[in-house]
């Protein structure tokens, strides 16, 4: 019931930057963490940052201090700056959002939901 649309990639020269977005749609109530994946060819998919409901984020150790995650909650949206941008940036990049809610009998459970990806290329 979770639509998630990404934008924002590119062919960019190593050090340049570029700013994903992810558009949320449908049934959006009771979203918690949102975040950017990312998947290179041949290698697994990684989570690359997160940011919380009270808007706590996390990084991978590789991409500290050159991304910042953020989100508007009143937009329904998620970006992920991306500064000094690094060849081994290169990848598929992922929205994600993870959705929470209670059954009828009271447990809780949480579901994922995925954006289409959007390609990144850093190369000179």
């Amino acid at each position: 019931q979770v639509e998630l649309v990404e934008s924002g990639g590119g062919l960019v020269q190593p050090g340049g930057s570029l700013r994903l977005s992810c558009a949320a749609s449908g049934s959006i109530f009771s979203l918690n963490d949102m975040g950017w994946y990312r998947q290179a060819p041949g290698k697994q998919r990684e989570m690359v940052a997160s940011i919380s409901s009270d808007f706590s984020t996390n990084y991978e150790d590789s991409v500290k201090g050159r991304f910042t995650v953020s989100r508007d909650n009143a937009k329904n949206m998620v970006y992920l700056q991306m500064n000094r941008l690094k060849p081994e940036d290169t990848a598929v990049y992922y929205c994600k959002a993870a959705q929470s809610g209670v059954s009828m009998y009271g447990n809780p459970y949480e579901y994922d939901y995925w954006g289409q990806g959007t390609q990144v290329t850093v190369s000179s």
